[in-house]
Parts: C-alpha cells; sequence; structure tokens
C-alpha cells in the first residue's frame, strides 16, 4: 500500500510538470493564450496535491510507527 501512495504521489508531481511546460509552450503560441491558463492552474494544482499527499503519508506513516511502539510496551 505504501508503494502505491508514492506511485500516486510522484504521478502528481510528473502530471504537473507536464502540464506546466505544455502550457508554458502554448503560451507563447499566438491564439492559444486563453488555453494556457487553464493547463498552468491544473499544473499549481497537481504540484500542491504532490506535496499535500507527501505530506499526509508521512503522518499516517509516522503514526502508524508511533501506534506499533505503544503496542510493544
Amino acid at each position: 500500500m505504501k508503494n502505491l501512495r508514492r506511485f500516486f504521489e510522484y504521478g502528481y508531481l510528473v502530471i504537473g510538470i507536464i502540464l506546466f511546460v505544455d502550457g508554458i509552450y502554448r503560451f507563447n503560441k499566438p491564439g492559444e493564450r486563453s488555453n494556457s491558463y487553464f493547463l498552468l492552474i491544473f499544473a499549481v494544482l497537481a504540484i500542491f496535491m504532490y506535496f499535500f499527499k507527501k505530506h499526509f503519508r508521512k503522518k499516517i506513516e509516522a503514526g502508524q510507527y508511533q501506534k506499533g511502539n505503544d503496542q510493544t510496551k
């Protein structure tokens, strides 16, 4: 399960980078500037989700580790 969570974390990061690069590319093309704003917003959202998921995964792992130590006493 832990590997699956990390896989989805990095998936958000990869998607964010791809959307960011595509947004910058379309921003510089004439006539597609309005489409680029949506791509850039979704890129920022995907990168935010990467950090959000990473933060909560670490919290869950720390909680399980602490819970495991409490049971051994």
